[in-house]
């Protein structure tokens, strides 16, 4: 089952994808797909309408398509989280997950425009899978109970400013939160759906040109164990998103390092997922 949100910024319609092609309002069901939704057993309610036959079809023709997720209560990204990338940044492989957080505002639709920051010379990509928290997770015992705690999962492009983020803080905050940078979806997928996380390829391309293509397998620290990593230290709470790391080739990595420009065009894929497409911009 994919979830979705379309329309205009703010004003997005809930709505469900079935696998062929139809797309449903969840007006009926729910304000949202939000946090609240989730924690009130959101996607149930769904399968069991769909069951029914009860939802009203809807017309999506030229519509928008925002963030599969409203307004999650935080954005946890690990970073170094594939061997690969590590060693094109020339960091060392970590011992244990490398955790910062993104500014929530950041999310934003997977075919909107991405603002190049004022200032920027190193604005570059990430192609991500994002895990959605579904059910609240505190002090989990075991990564095997990460698995009831996720609602889904998406394609996230982790957006990063690499001057602001390495040269002008110890932290990464600045150059992680700028306006647009973490296109989410297009949709969620439910984790029954989905199956073992842990075999989808990854790919991201820029002006046609491949850039990364990886696999979650490849992951240092897989999703369960994120999950209940995080947990030791934070409380997750329905419609959190976790950034769960990129593969190699991003543009600091490369040589030359080829960061993006206004107009250049980044196309992400994740098996299953969908894909995004965003035109970079001048802000």
């Amino acid at each position: 089952m994919k979830l979705l949100r379309i329309g205009a910024p703010g004003a997005e319609t809930p709505a469900v994808r079935t696998d062929d092609g139809q797309t449903f309002d969840l007006s009926g069901l729910t304000g949202d797909i939000d946090g609240e939704f989730f924690a009130a057993g959101g996607i149930g309610k769904v399968q069991a309408a769909l069951a029914e036959g009860s939802l009203p079809l809807l017309e999506t023709s030229g519509l928008r398509i925002g963030a599969p997720v409203a307004r999650p209560g935080k954005v946890v990204c690990v970073g170094l989280n594939y061997r690969d990338h590590a060693e094109e940044t020339g960091a060392a492989v970590p011992e244990r997950p490398v955790v910062f957080m993104k500014d929530p505002a950041t999310v934003s639709g997977p075919y909107d425009r991405v603002p190049i920051p004022r200032r920027s010379v190193k604005t570059d990509w990430e192609v991500e899978l994002a895990a959605v928290i579904g059910r609240k997770a505190r002090y989990l015992a075991d990564p095997s109970e990460a698995a009831a705690h996720i609602a889904g999962y998406a394609i996230s492009n982790d957006v990063s400013e690499r001057e602001f983020q390495l040269e002008y803080s110890a932290q990464w905050d600045l150059g992680k939160s700028c306006e647009g940078f973490n296109p989410l979806g297009p949709w969620l997928v439910t984790a029954d759906e989905v199956g073992d996380p842990r075999t989808l390829r990854l790919h991201l391309a820029v002006n046609g040109k491949v850039r990364q293509d990886g696999d979650t397998k490849n992951m240092i620290f897989d999703v369960a164990y994120l999950v209940w990593y995080l947990s030791q230290y934070m409380v997750l709470y329905p419609g959190d998103v976790i950034n769960t790391g990129t593969p190699a080739g991003v543009a600091l990595g490369l040589p030359g390092n080829p960061y993006l420009r206004s107009g250049d065009v980044v196309e992400l894929s994740i098996d299953g997922l969908g894909s995004q497409r965003q035109t970079f911009v001048s802000a």
